[in-house]
């Protein structure tokens, strides 16, 4: 599996490095992922997803079983 948050599918972003002299060479923007236990009360055990930060304040907020259902995730193969 690549690095891809797997509840929103962020994954890198092609950019360009810019010198002080402004020569400019490819560079990739890569997602910050994170391996993370989150607990699935629902299926009363711990779940291991990678998922960016920006994932895992918005599970505090909208919920484990709701971003998976958005993305398509089943959480009892996880």
């Amino acid at each position: 599996m690549g690095r891809k948050c797997q509840l929103t599918g962020k994954k890198a972003n092609n950019a360009f490095a810019i010198s002080h002299s402004h020569r400019r060479t490819k560079r990739l923007q890569e997602a910050n992922l994170q391996d993370k236990r989150v607990w699935w009360p629902q299926g009363n055990r711990w779940v291991k997803l990678r998922i960016s930060t920006k994932a895992l304040k918005t599970l505090q907020s909208k919920g484990l079983e709701a971003m998976a259902k958005e993305a398509g995730i089943n959480l009892n193969k996880c």
